[in-house]
């Protein structure tokens, strides 16, 4: 039994020393392996393209050369033919701008000054001069602001006391008026005379003498009312149904006589605030006597010179102090005056006697309705 055993563990003592010596025999064929072994390169991946590296000045050098085609050389001397006409222009321009007087650059600079400073709403007085940018103004209706001044008002005509006119939003003083005139009687005043003449109108021969002794000849020859001891009419009223031709002769006498022609319309004196009406009629007699020869036209004369009444209204009051003042300038007037009203209305039976007395209005001229013989010289003047 000891001897069965012990020959058993001499075989599995040659079999292990057999498979170590196999070990080592295969870790040897390994290594040999490792050393054969090359670098493989990996395999590329299928997705996307890869991008192939460029250099800058190689492929600079490799771009097509991009020659206009016809279309683009249009294109091109149309520019540039624009261009030069542009430059042409430009430089025309300036030479006339050097080149004109310099009255017509002052006028163009006054009008872009007007352009800037708008259309004046109100009138004030100067109260204080705060600085050059700053002032204290007062409005008609006694209201005082703290106000700008604008850059382009004359600073040396500033002096406390005098008009300003006021901006219609902020009250920004944006001019000095010269006088004291108010500025609705400066509109009044006609620059350019009327185009009507009395060869216009037609079938009126009656009205046209008696208006020429009346008005035209004590101001172009007052020396024949002299010679004859002769007192000129101081005013003219003008009477009749409407589209008779009243206002038409008016025209033509303000065309032939080269005075100063004032004309405003009867609601226009009729103000908002009491006393302004007053003051207006006042002030259209002051520059009336100013520019004489002159001539003052009153259309519509009947809005406030009706007949009185007793009335608790304060408008009716105000319009009859307005007519008070105008009886008062109308007898302030010499016998040898320059200055000549001209009224005109519809509705003569509603005027006030006092207004239409002689010694106020000494000539009173009636426009009847035509004939049919005016009426073909109507056509035909026409």
């Amino acid at each position: 039994m000891y001897c069965i055993m012990t020959a058993e563990k001499e075989k599995m003592g040659q079999q292990q020393s057999g498979f170590g010596g196999r070990g080592n025999d295969r870790g040897a064929g390994d290594g040999d392996k490792k050393e054969k072994k090359k670098y493989e390169a990996p395999i590329p991946s299928r997705i996307g393209k890869k991008k192939k590296g460029s250099k800058g000045p190689d492929a600079a050098s490799k771009l097509p050369a991009v020659t206009p085609h016809a279309r683009c050389r249009l294109k091109l001397l149309k520019s540039e033919r624009i261009k030069d006409y542009l430059l042409m222009e430009q430089e025309f321009i300036q030479n006339q701008e050097r080149l004109k007087p310099q009255e017509e650059r002052q006028e163009e600079e006054r009008a872009k000054v007007d352009e800037l400073r708008g259309t004046p709403m109100a009138v004030g007085s100067l109260e204080e001069i705060i600085d050059d940018q700053h002032a204290i103004v007062s409005t008609n209706v006694g209201s005082e602001h703290y106000v700008n001044i604008m850059s382009f008002v004359d600073k040396e005509q500033l002096e406390p006391g005098c008009s300003v006119l006021l901006n219609h939003k902020n009250h920004a003083v944006i001019g000095v008026l010269s006088d004291d005139t108010d500025p609705m009687v400066s509109v009044m005043k006609l620059e350019k005379a009327p185009q009507e003449t009395y060869a216009d109108v037609g079938g009126l021969d009656q009205q046209i003498q008696e208006i020429k002794e009346a008005v035209e000849l004590p101001l172009t020859h007052p020396e024949y009312y002299e010679e004859m001891g002769i007192r000129p009419p101081k005013g003219v009223i003008l009477y009749g149904c409407p589209g008779t031709g009243k206002t038409l002769l008016a025209k033509a006498v303000a065309n032939q006589t080269s005075a100063t022609f004032l004309r405003i319309v009867g609601s226009e004196l009729i103000q908002k605030y009491l006393g302004d009406g007053p003051k207006m009629v006042r002030e259209l007699f002051r520059v009336a006597e100013e520019n004489a020869p002159s001539i003052v036209f009153i259309d519509e004369i009947d809005a406030v010179g009706t007949k009185r009444y007793d009335s608790n209204s304060g408008g009716e009051r105000e319009i009859q102090r307005t007519m008070l003042e105008l009886l008062n300038q109308l007898d302030g007037f010499d016998s040898r005056g320059d200055v000549k009203v001209l009224m005109a209305t519809n509705r003569i039976e509603s005027l006030d006697p006092a207004l239409i007395r002689p010694g106020r209005i000494d000539r009173k001229i009636e426009f009847p309705l035509p004939d049919e013989k005016t009426k073909r010289r109507i056509f035909q003047a026409s």
